[in-house]
């Protein structure tokens, strides 16, 4: 398949940037590198600054993907969270877009990959609400459009002692999505992070007759809270074709994880079960809707198997990070081969 990244697209974003920019945040994460590296302030600013301009390189991906220390050759071979949007709205119909960022319509589309229960509290009594509730034990309480993990909450029966406050409580937060627990997580994941549950993210590329895997990760939550996103202190490891970890794990925080910091359980020993049937149910859910052909899909490992957690139009980019491998190259070659932008 061959194409270009839609320019339209690139100036919209650059538009976006250059609006939003919040130049003092820069400057303070310029001199954080700066430091951190040895480097002289302003020579990193204006090269985190020409970097966003031209080559479609965010800040936090410039810091996270460490191109203080890399060449220019080098630094083009790493994906980055501007071109994987880019490739998004190239690849993504709009009209199907929905399926996707709703978590409501998106439980519906792909049912048969949602093995766990779920209502919609705009529909449900407050009597319902309940039964479902008690029965589950624990429940996710999710704003059905939302991304990194905002709106998301968790609940337990035991506290709820007002069942109509309850569901007034979940209408006023418009987490009108409430699905029970996944309870029984795999317990390789379940001995690196017990408190939550953790997701593989596999991104794939379905070109119209093969499901492409371009990246396959996993995550770690922190804590006990509900999600193991970046944003609530998770990280992630790479993971190869077998579910083996190709390094120390890493967040968005600059933070390196040889161990998780709770459990010391090693990241860089740890292997996803699996794998295989991981990787197959992403390659099953892309047929789903093939007008979306670019899709970061969170899988969860239970006990008995893989199960789907949502999909993601935009994916982001998972990527290595050389401090952290002592690896100084990228997968944007891979995504430039199935693709072809």
């Amino acid at each position: 398949m061959t194409g270009k990244l839609g320019l339209r697209s690139r100036i919209d974003y650059f538009i976006y940037r250059a609006r939003n920019l919040d130049f003092g945040s820069v400057v303070k994460r310029a001199r954080e590198v700066a430091k951190k590296h040895k480097k002289l302030t302003p020579v990193v600013l204006i090269d985190m600054l020409w970097w966003s301009a031209v080559h479609d390189t965010g800040f936090q991906d410039y810091i996270d993907w460490d191109f203080v220390i890399l060449t220019r050759a080098e630094r083009e071979t790493f994906m980055t969270n501007a071109i994987s949007n880019h490739l998004a709205e190239r690849y993504d119909k709009k009209e199907f877009r929905r399926l996707f960022e709703d978590k409501i319509e998106f439980n519906k589309t792909f049912a048969s990959y949602i093995t766990r229960g779920w209502l919609d509290v705009r529909e449900t009594s407050a009597t319902d609400l309940q039964k479902f509730v008690e029965n589950a034990g624990r429940v996710m309480g999710k704003v059905p459009v939302s991304n990194s993990g905002y709106g998301v909450e968790k609940y337990f029966a035991a506290h709820v002692t007002d069942w109509d406050a309850f569901k007034a409580e979940l209408l006023r937060k418009e987490q009108f999505l409430v699905e029970e627990y996944i309870s029984d997580q795999h317990p390789a994941l379940n001995a690196v992070s017990p408190g939550l549950v953790n997701t593989t993210r596999i991104t794939t590329f379905y070109d119209g007759k093969t499901v492409h895997i371009l990246s396959f990760a996993q995550k770690f939550g922190v804590g006990t809270g509900a999600s193991d996103q970046q944003a609530f202190g998770g990280f992630f490891t790479l993971l190869d074709e077998t579910g083996k970890s190709l390094g120390p794990g890493y967040g968005s925080h600059q933070n390196i994880y040889r161990e998780h910091p709770e459990t010391k359980a090693s990241i860089v020993d740890f292997t996803l079960p699996m794998a295989a049937e991981v990787i197959q149910m992403a390659k099953d859910a892309s047929l789903v809707v093939p007008e979306i052909q670019y899709v970061g899909w969170d899988v969860v490992l239970c006990e008995n198997g893989p199960v789907l957690l949502e999909g993601n139009w935009m994916p982001g980019a998972y990527e290595n990070k050389p401090t952290a491998t002592g690896v100084r190259t990228g997968s944007r070659p891979l995504f430039r081969k199935v693709i072809g932008f």
